[in-house]
């Protein structure tokens, strides 16, 4: 598998390209500044020539994305995505342990009615479920696997805040700017003699683990994952061996 410093090639075909997208890429060109701000769209057209976008992640998450090469697999996928019969799964590391383990968030999203660029639980929004199960759990935080069966703006972050659960990194909805080895180790820790602490976290940590869909050309039901970033890893790492509940 080709592996670049923004991605990795995880497969492709004559209908389609499915990367592992590095966290802070944007998927997309940027609205106002298309052609400045780097973006996935322009590395992966530039490597494979003429491509479609199909969905996208946002730019702090990482995971599997997925790219057309053809119109006609462009509008087949297209239509997966919106008639809801792909099946896509986040992992995303929280707050403290929901309870209960597995369920089913159901609140509808609207913009934030006075800050922009943000989303808001909305009794008026657009509908919006997000179904949710526990693959880990730490004494202060956990792993969950989060299934999305709509596609809205920070659906998830949002999700998880309306769950009372923020993700651990995720200043706009309730969690903190960084984190730290310190604070997984408490009185355990100590630094280097005038040495500043790295952060292990300095972005939301949301991976998109596994896509599935169906072949545009046969109809076949494929799976792709990918394993989460080097910043994920290390973190979960450091939670198994300090903070197991």
């Amino acid at each position: 598998m080709a592996k670049k410093a923004n991605y990795q090639l995880i497969a492709e075909t004559k209908d389609f390209i499915i990367v592992n997208k590095a966290a802070g890429l944007l998927s997309i060109p940027d609205r106002f500044r298309p052609d400045e701000v780097p973006n996935l769209y322009h590395m992966l057209k530039a490597d494979f020539g003429e491509i479609y976008i199909v969905h996208r992640l946002d730019k702090d998450t990482s995971g599997i994305i997925c790219f057309a090469r053809t119109a006609e697999a462009h509008k087949n996928l297209s239509l997966q995505f919106e008639e809801r019969k792909t099946k896509k799964t986040y992992w995303a590391l929280v707050l403290g342990q929901p309870y209960p383990e597995e369920g089913r968030i159901d609140a509808p999203i609207a913009k934030h009615p006075t800050i922009a660029g943000r989303m808001a639980v909305a009794r008026k929004g657009k509908p919006s479920i997000t179904d949710y199960s526990t693959l880990e759990t730490f004494k202060q935080h956990s792993l969950l696997a989060c299934d999305i069966l709509t596609g809205r703006t920070h659906q998830i972050r949002l999700h998880l805040k309306h769950l009372g659960h923020s993700l651990v990194v995720d200043p706009s909805y309730g969690g903190q700017d960084q984190f730290f080895l310190s604070e997984i180790k408490g009185r355990k820790y100590r630094s280097a003699k005038y040495a500043e602490e790295r952060p292990l976290l300095k972005r939301v940590p949301l991976h998109a683990y596994q896509l599935q869909i169906a072949d545009p050309s046969s109809g076949e039901s494929l799976s792709f994952q990918a394993e989460p970033p080097k910043d994920m890893r290390a973190t979960l790492s450091q939670l198994r061996k300090w903070a197991k509940a």
